[in-house]
């Protein structure tokens, strides 16, 4: 697989209509790489192995490597709360007393956390956000549950920069990126410019969306960071080499490497492309060995990214429009597979009778700040509306309605695929009623 890697990546995103793709292998103790399209449909420029893609939430990562080595200084604790070091941190419930940064970094905080209020472009811009804060919402109490939250790591690079005594960027450059050996990034658009960077595409005809970066105040979540995919390989060989960059520089230690890998909350629902487990920043995945690593997604971007440590095996993907499940299907899980000899198991289809379940517990309205889910029941299932808010909206996300059918426990599935994929919804039920409708996100009942 990985000597076809051309040709399979370019034939895939023939069938899939990428507009452009960049993949990265680091297999059999070399670098493997391939691209595939354009960068930019507007402009025609080639995307090649060393443009730059949004990499969306794989940035958790590099931000939680900073707060690990923050830790390791003995400047920050893991189990104390985030206010020790951010006295200005607080949120609607008061819940901001028991917050730890460890609930911060295995998402398990409590409060709402897609807000992506843009503060600004200035270096108080995380300041803002964290007061910003302040009337973020109560979802559930903190340690109780895995809701995946990009405000809860916007906290965390701004208690990187408070500890610091600067920005968040700053920090990632000197205490990772500079000593890791990364040279195609950028945190600002003003150095996307020198590098074949990608756009964002949007829907099924691929049009280049015309914002193309989000707010910096969600920089530590996600928002900005441009990377080429042999970069995040390079991050994934540190971790391979605990902690080491490529020229024998410590950035972390090994039992910092170890704790970040170790699991530390279960992720409700059916696996697919999201973990079964969180670390420290780490998705954890449970493949018969070993597999850890992070996706990314902003708007008309998206990343995969994998680390095998048993395998001696990373590799990275980004995709810069729809057909990125086509490629990952076509060209990296039988890659994954060959490479690793791991049983990485196939993306949940329903069955063919699914049983017919009483909707009644699971019907109603499941609501957050950017997204809320209408229940209602439907020919022994259950008709589900996703409703995207304001921003999600901008973003090019529409009001779509499907069938689930049962699949397994409180799990649905979507009767007809898109994409050529069944989206999986679980429900989370307290006394014979669901209080939670979970995709990753725990969205309480409204």
């Amino acid at each position: 697989m990985v000597e076809n890697l051309q040709k399979n990546l370019d034939e895939a995103a023939g069938r899939h209509g990428v507009p452009g793709a960049a993949i990265a292998v680091w297999a059999g103790g070399r670098l493997v790489e391939a691209a595939t399209g354009v960068v930019n449909r507007n402009t025609g420029v080639e995307t090649t192995p060393d443009s730059i893609f949004q990499v969306g939430s794989t940035t958790k990562v590099w931000t939680a490597s900073l707060i690990m080595q923050l830790v390791e200084e003995g400047l920050v604790e893991l189990d104390r709360p985030v206010r020790d070091y951010l006295p200005e941190f607080a949120v609607a419930d008061g819940s901001e007393q028991v917050i730890t940064v460890r609930h911060l970094l295995t998402h398990t905080g409590g409060f709402v956390g897609d807000l992506f209020e843009d503060t600004g472009r200035g270096d108080d811009c995380l300041g803002k956000y964290v007061e910003y804060l302040h009337g973020a919402g109560h979802v559930h109490a903190p340690g109780a549950l895995f809701s995946y939250c990009n405000s809860g790591f916007c906290v965390l690079g701004a208690l990187v920069a408070r500890v610091r005594g600067t920005t968040w960027e700053q920090a990632m450059r000197e205490r990772l990126m500079g000593p890791l050996g990364v040279t195609h990034s950028a945190l600002f658009g003003e150095e996307a410019v020198l590098f074949r960077t990608a756009a964002g595409h949007v829907g099924p005809e691929g049009t280049v969306h015309p914002t193309w970066q989000m707010p910096r105040s969600n920089a530590p979540a996600g928002s900005t960071m441009c990377l080429a995919p042999r970069e995040l390989v390079r991050f994934g060989r540190m971790f391979l080499a605990g902690g080491l960059a490529e020229d024998g520089t410590r950035l972390l230690s090994e039992e910092s490497v170890a704790a970040m890998r170790t699991p530390q909350v279960d992720v409700p629902g059916v696996s697919g492309l999201l973990a079964n487990r969180w670390g420290l920043g780490f998705e954890l995945f449970d493949w018969g060995g070993e597999v850890f690593g992070h996706d990314g997604g902003t708007v008309g971007q998206s990343t995969f990214w994998r680390v095998v440590p048993g395998s001696d095996f990373v590799v990275a993907m980004s995709v810069n429009g729809d057909g990125f499940f086509g490629l990952f299907v076509d060209v990296v899980l039988p890659l994954l597979r060959e490479a690793t000899g791991l049983a990485v198991p196939d993306f949940p289809v329903p069955a063919q009778a699914p049983r017919a379940v009483d909707p009644t517990p699971y019907t109603g309205r499941y609501a957050e700040p950017e997204l809320s889910y209408e229940i209602a029941a439907a020919d022994g299932g259950l008709e589900i509306t996703v409703i995207p808010g304001e921003f999600m909206t901008e973003a090019g996300a529409q009001r779509t309605s499907a069938r689930y059918v049962h699949h397994d426990g409180h799990s649905f599935i979507t009767a007809e695929s898109e994409n050529g994929r069944h989206e999986t919804v679980t429900f989370i039920v307290e006394d014979g009623r669901a209080a939670y409708l979970h995709n990753g996100r725990a969205l309480p009942r409204a």
